[in-house]
């Protein structure tokens, strides 16, 4: 008898696993390489940072970032669960709750901000200013192509994104090989002046932009054979979502340095035309296609997170009409927070960077520490989805440490509302991420010091036991 049936939404059994651990790059290649990244890539320049120093703030920031979130890849392999289910064994079975709508609220974030993005690139290849009513219509349409491709499914998505890795890949390189030749001698391209506000501002979120993924990460892995490694899964997660992530924020920060007077798109599109007139716009389009795809991960990951948070408190008799009414409901959300949203795309990701920084570097800390050092991989897929098993309907130890590292990063916090004493002294940094994560890992780790992990393995194999049968 198979896992509780129920929750075959949830859980992908080894008989259904499928497809190749290179599949991994293209996905978080394209997830990274598209509009909205643009933006995150801007911000050093646009505060007075110098190109060079810049440049140097998203390399390193993307690799720290980057580093947490692929990290997480190697969980969807071994459990075959999506990558906010596996926070149960860390904050028990309703304690939960409390990350995955953080969780929700990312999703969402990033589909109205994705959404905001491609209204401003329509309004500049149209050289129109929209009235808010055909934004709205602007919105809804991207939002129904998104839609369209997670209905199809996983497989679809894969397929999309390696299709569109290949060709953002080509325009990408003619973009830096044209803007390289024609504009390498402009004095703006130099190393520039150094600001450590702006330098700090840019590397952190730059990193957090990249762990901000780490709640995807095993949604796209889990299909994948258990024996594909942890390593394997790693480095292909890393490479797409580095490259990616790097090339895509150095492009907006190379366009916003030669045109420091344009908003972040018109940027890119003047910089494009410098390669050959008409390159802007087609280099805008492509980013617009793999914008779409990132905003299906958004929504198809949301309605996972949705739908688990209702299963908690009542059953889902049937995952697949769920999924449609929750992935209609995240649409409909989604473009009614876009209409409210404005469209100035730097304050906007700059405040959602902000937030989910706070929020899920705790998080982070706690899970690959549960992973990698406490537990070694060894869960209950059973157990999971039992509010009354193993793991518990609350984990003091995972609240717990969640709590104290958030509270420990408070001090650093820099936002319009909030600037904590230390940021205020590192005049208005935030490196609140630096803090949370030791701080969150090494508590959670002193507080399962205490676990009995033989008896629970023990238990786990007596639980798991014809699991596959």
């Amino acid at each position: 008898m198979k896992l509780v049936e129920s929750h075959a939404i949830d859980y992908v059994p080894l008989a259904e696993r499928h497809g190749k651990v290179w599949h991994l790059w293209p996905i978080w290649f394209s997830g990274d390489a598209h509009l909205a990244t643009l933006a995150t890539g801007a911000i050093g320049i646009a505060m007075g940072l110098g190109f060079g120093w810049s440049v140097l703030a998203i390399v390193s920031g993307c690799a720290l970032g980057t580093l947490f979130m692929a990290s997480h890849s190697s969980q969807g392999p071994e459990l075959g669960l999506p990558q906010m289910i596996q926070s149960r064994p860390q904050f028990g079975y309703q304690g939960a709750l409390l990350v995955w709508c953080f969780a929700l609220v990312t999703y969402i974030g990033y589909t109205v901000f994705n959404e905001v993005v491609f209204g401003v690139a329509v309004q500049d290849l149209t050289g129109m200013r929209l009235s808010q009513g055909a934004l709205v219509g602007v919105f809804g349409a991207f939002t129904l192509a998104a839609l369209a491709v997670a209905v199809a499914g996983y497989d679809m998505i894969h397929l999309a994104q390696r299709w569109l890795a290949a060709v953002v890949i080509v325009a990408l390189l003619i973009y830096s090989i044209g803007v390289a030749t024609v504009a390498h001698s402009w004095p703006q391209l130099g190393m520039g002046k150094w600001a450590t506000i702006p330098f700090l501002v840019q590397f952190f979120a730059v990193a957090g932009y990249q762990l901000s993924w780490s709640i995807y990460v095993s949604d796209y892995s889990r299909y994948l054979p258990r024996d594909v490694g942890v390593a394997a899964s790693f480095w292909w997660t890393f490479i797409g979502a580095f490259v990616g992530g790097a090339w895509m924020m150095l492009v907006g920060d190379v366009a916003v340095a030669l045109f420091p007077g344009h908003e972040i798109v018109g940027a890119v599109l003047a910089a494009g035309n410098l390669v050959w007139p008409g390159f802007g716009p087609a280099l805008v389009v492509l980013s617009s296609l793999s914008l779409v795809t990132i905003t299906t991960l958004n929504l198809y990951g949301g309605s996972l997170t949705l739908l688990s948070i209702i299963d908690s408190f009542h059953h889902v008799r049937n995952p697949a009409r769920a999924r449609l009414i929750a992935l209609a409901a995240l649409g409909v959300v989604s473009v009614w927070l876009s209409a409210l949203a404005g469209d100035n795309v730097r304050e906007l990701i700059e405040n959602l960077l902000s937030v989910l920084i706070y929020l899920f570097t705790p998080w982070t800390a706690i899970n690959l520490v549960d992973f990698f050092f406490v537990r070694h991989g060894h869960y209950s897929v059973r157990e999971i989805f039992n509010p009354d098993g193993m793991y518990g309907r609350w984990n003091w130890r995972g609240i717990t440490a969640y709590a104290v590292g958030f509270l420990a990063m408070v001090p650093c916090f820099s936002t319009p509302v909030y600037v904590g004493p230390v940021a205020r002294w590192l005049g208005g940094a935030d490196v609140s991420m630096l803090v949370g994560l030791p701080v969150s890992a090494v508590f959670y780790y002193i507080a399962c010091r205490s676990l009995d992990l033989a008896a629970e393995r023990a238990a786990i194999a007596v639980a798991d036991a014809g699991l596959e049968a």
